[in-house]
């Protein structure tokens, strides 16, 4: 699991919904006070951003015509880790040619 928090636009479409899918994931995980230590310590999770992130990917979701039918129920004011985004976008682009190919120049 993991936050990329890339420009959403930019994501291919298994990215974009595994992202998605991730953030419902991250939220069910932090409702059980389960540890996310691993994520936060090695910068795939931040959880100031989650909610705001899902929105995000929701919205690029149905800018696409898919439908997005699954609100994230997360609402903390837990402020834990923090993500690199240009690291995050450059891991991305060198690990997705379809994310690589709709990257703007």
């Amino acid at each position: 699991m993991r936050m990329w928090m890339v420009d959403p636009t930019t994501m291919c479409r298994q990215h974009l919904l595994g992202e998605h899918v991730e953030t419902h994931m991250f939220a069910g995980t932090l409702g059980k006070d389960i540890s996310v230590a691993g994520y936060v310590s090695g910068g795939l999770l931040e959880t100031a951003s989650l909610a705001s992130r899902h929105d995000e990917l929701a919205a690029e979701m149905e800018r696409r015509g898919y439908r997005h039918r699954s609100p994230l129920n997360y609402h903390d004011d837990l402020e834990l880790g923090r993500i690199d985004t240009t690291a995050s976008d450059r891991e991305l682009r060198s690990r997705c040619p379809d994310c690589a190919s709709r990257q703007e120049f």
